[in-house]
């Protein structure tokens, strides 16, 4: 498996706007790439302007088609005024569940 960490910066009072189009977006990678495994949206009520990302993929290519898919285009044009930046972090030969 393939994880990849967001923490996206949203604008002050752009996150009414930004986080509907997120949540579009997780349920599109759910529902249109099959290499999609596990996409959750989380927010922290101590940090208003930040939402983490984590995402679980069959493996990097499946994260490439991923970004390369339209819905993921349409997304990144949507919200780019809403983001004051992101953090992007990836890991490779991820074990789920293993104590």
């Amino acid at each position: 498996m393939y994880a990849v960490c967001v923490t996206f910066r949203i604008r002050p009072s752009a996150m009414e706007r930004f986080l509907p189009r997120m949540h579009q977006q997780a349920r599109d990678s759910l529902t249109n790439e099959g290499g999609c495994h596990r996409f959750d949206v989380c927010t922290d009520p101590a940090d208003p302007n930040s939402v983490f990302l984590y995402e679980l993929y069959e493996d990097r290519s499946a994260f490439d088609l991923h970004n390369e898919s339209a819905h993921f285009r349409s997304f990144a044009a949507d919200v780019a005024e809403f983001t004051a930046g992101k953090d992007v972090s990836t890991f490779e030969n991820v074990a789920i569940g293993v104590a």
